[in-house]
């Protein structure tokens, strides 16, 4: 999977590439990863943990000895959507759409390990209010590997979440694409990454990009992918700030009315970008409109991180459905979500990054990562 999952080198694994053989990625910030001590649970205590008991691990490398690996530790990127238009309503009940997402270097952490279960997954995660069950995209994906593979493998997995949900950056699409790879890699990659993509878009529109090298021009209801060469340059700086409040996407789509969208050709918008950069003119999203109607407040929001930044950012946009404001070209929030205490339980994450695969996989692993926290087990 040439996306900014993992890959391999002894001790750590990225997706490969289906178009280049050696892979490579820009680097987030060190990650740093590290297991929560285990507390026995409580009525107050909402948070699920990963037991860190090494007995789990032992049982895991006893199921199957036979298999290249019985642990696998992967990175699970988040997208933005440079711009957004929504061409039509289909006959579906869908909406078709043309975007141009990036991967950015913001994600969640997965570890997958073998079970001895024949019959069912285990998901864990690290924050409250995440399903556990099959109606998580994880879990899904699994299930999808399964049914067409024939596969008997089943997993216990922690879900290590740094990505808010609802948010509109694609955290649990991104989940599912890097759990199949992981299933695939498990299972002695039976299917190709073309397949696995393919096989994607049956439960969830975006999970498709997620197989791409991370920058893609996406069509359809967003599960046709158009790989692009990288239009950015990689020091490209930004924030995301999503207020507490969540944007149900279905009410967005909903409010949208077609009549009042952009009439801008979405390949005048790809072609400006590759030219000139990112700025406010080329940074339209069509569910912006909507998406106010629902959480006025983040009209708001937007408008006041456009009006602090004072030329400081490059273009100011809200990501897919909501509810998350990008401020693109610097690293730094706005102060006023700091002191406001409206602003006091947003979701803040500063001093973000484009993420590509174009950096060769040695010097990513020597510049980026700490190889003792990444990592696979024999």
């Amino acid at each position: 999977m040439a996306s900014s999952h993992l890959l391999c080198n002894h001790s750590l694994f990225f997706p490969p590439s289906s178009k280049n053989s050696h892979l490579s990625i820009t680097p987030p910030t060190k990650l740093q990863f590290q297991r929560t001590p285990f507390v026995k649970a409580s009525r107050k205590q909402l948070e699920i943990v990963y037991e860190p008991d090494e007995s789990l691990n032992k049982l895991a490398d006893e199921v199957d000895k036979e298999g290249p690996f019985s642990r696998l530790t992967l990175f699970s990127p988040c997208k933005i959507n440079v711009f957004l238009r929504i061409t039509k309503k289909r006959e579906d009940g869908y909406h078709d759409l043309a975007s141009f997402f990036h991967t950015v270097s913001l994600g969640d952490i997965i570890k997958f390990s073998l079970s001895p279960s024949k019959t069912k997954d285990r998901l864990s995660t690290n924050v409250s209010g995440v399903p556990l069950d099959d109606r998580n995209l994880i879990i899904k994906a699994l299930n999808l590997y399964r049914k067409k593979t024939g596969s008997f493998n089943f997993f216990w997995v922690h879900l290590d979440k740094k990505v808010p949900t609802g948010a509109g950056l694609g955290g649990g699409s991104s989940n599912a694409a890097t759990a199949l790879w992981a299933a695939n890699q498990f299972n002695g990659c039976v299917a190709t990454e073309k397949e696995l993509q393919e096989w994607s878009s049956e439960i969830g529109s975006d999970i498709p990009f997620f197989f791409s090298p991370g920058a893609a021009y996406c069509t359809g209801r967003g599960e046709v992918v158009q790989d692009i060469s990288p239009p950015l340059p990689l020091d490209i700086p930004m924030v995301l700030i999503k207020p507490k409040e969540a944007c149900s996407t279905a009410e967005v789509y909903k409010r949208l009315r077609l009549d009042q969208t952009s009439k801008v050709d979405p390949l005048t918008l790809l072609e400006k970008i590759s030219r000139n950069g990112i700025s406010q003119d080329v940074c339209i999203n069509d569910l912006e409109p909507p998406a106010f109607e629902v959480l006025p407040s983040l009209k708001r929001l937007k408008q006041r991180v456009t009006a602090a930044g004072c030329g400081q950012y490059d273009a100011v946009f809200m990501s897919g459905s909501g509810s998350t404001i990008v401020g693109i070209g610097s690293p730094d929030p706005p102060q006023f979500v700091y002191d406001d205490d409206d602003y006091r339980d947003v979701f803040l994450s500063g001093k973000l990054q484009i993420v590509y695969l174009s950096t060769p996989l040695s010097q990513y692993i020597s510049e980026a990562l700490d190889l003792s926290l990444i990592s696979i087990k024999n």
